[in-house]
């Protein structure tokens, strides 16, 4: 592999860090994932993410490599990562820098992460060729990206699509972040996981509460509660953007056959001109997949002519 020009992808999510190597050609050779451990602190889980890569059956370091692509949760930027409460610490990281350390031959382009996962499904996936189109990542935490003119929106701060901040009523306005309940406290895999988790000796998942949501009635107004708040911001957010199509992804994509139809109903009943609804192609590894494509198009900064960038 020593004379194989090579890519690298990192997703650094709250509960995972996933690692992918490909050629140029966007053919992926290798990948691992490995949990978060969010209480060894910021540091520690960047490490083992970028560790990881050397434990590949295609090592990056025996490799040339020619660029590094990282998604992150949290706003990537010059002075630390915006919005990233998850991993304590991981708001002070200078994630560009760290990596061009580890890899210093090697251009670098991070993103956040649900940026970088609708940019792989505009690329290569369910959202290509909408114009606008939405991401709507369900996983941990809350958020969506928009793609219009060819293009995910950033916006000034690059905090475009983070609705996990959205009041959630009235009685939230003119009220600071810290002073009332962010929507994705409530409607987030971690929301809702908290939720179903009070009183009880043990913790459970969201996927848990979704699967045990016939059985339990508890559970079930959760999920039903969950799904109201949802659809209501999802219809707010396609009125303001006239999409023609949203996309779901993330984790919770897995109860899909439970979300779909509320989701529709209340789409079609409130919206102008009501968008298609479908799940990712890539529901579980967009985030990877749109690190890779920036570490693909960075190594055309690092002298890879870009006719060798070609979808296998």
């Amino acid at each position: 592999m020593d004379d194989v020009p090579v890519v690298v992808g990192f997703d650094f999510g709250g509960t995972k860090t996933a690692v992918a190597v490909s050629d140029v050609a966007g053919r992926r050779l290798a990948d691992v994932i490995i949990p978060t451990v969010p209480g060894q602190g910021a540091t520690r889980n960047l490490l083992r993410g970028i560790e990881s890569a050397n434990g590949l059956p295609d090592s990056v370091y025996g490799a040339r490599l020619l660029s590094v692509g990282a998604a992150t949760f949290g706003i990537p930027g010059d002075n630390g990562i915006d919005l990233a409460p998850a991993i304590p610490g991981w708001s002070e990281l200078h994630l560009e820098s760290a990596l061009a350390d580890t890899f210093p031959t090697a251009r670098i382009a991070v993103a956040t992460d649900v940026k970088a996962a609708a940019l792989a499904e505009f690329e290569t996936g369910n959202l290509a060729g909408c114009d606008p189109g939405i991401y709507l990542n369900l996983g941990t935490g809350l958020a969506v990206a928009v793609v219009a003119g060819g293009a995910v929106i950033n916006g000034r701060n690059g905090a475009s699509g983070e609705i996990g901040y959205n009041l959630r009523s009235v009685a939230d306005v003119g009220r600071a972040a810290a002073d009332r309940i962010l929507l994705e406290d409530a409607v987030s895999g971690m929301g809702l996981s908290r939720l179903a988790s009070v009183g009880r000796e043990e913790g459970v998942t969201a996927a848990q509460v979704f699967a045990g949501a016939a059985q339990d009635q508890r559970w079930a107004g959760l999920v039903d509660d969950f799904i109201a708040e949802l659809a209501f911001h999802l219809v707010n957010l396609t009125i303001a953007v006239d999409p023609s199509r949203v996309v779901v992804g993330g984790g919770m994509t897995a109860a899909w056959d439970r979300v779909h139809g509320p989701l529709r109903r209340a789409l079609d009943a409130a919206v102008p001109f009501p968008p298609e609804l479908m799940p990712a192609r890539f529901p579980f590894d967009a985030p990877l997949r749109g690190a890779l494509l920036l570490a693909l198009a960075a190594a055309v900064d690092n002298g890879m002519p870009a006719a060798a960038l070609r979808e296998p």
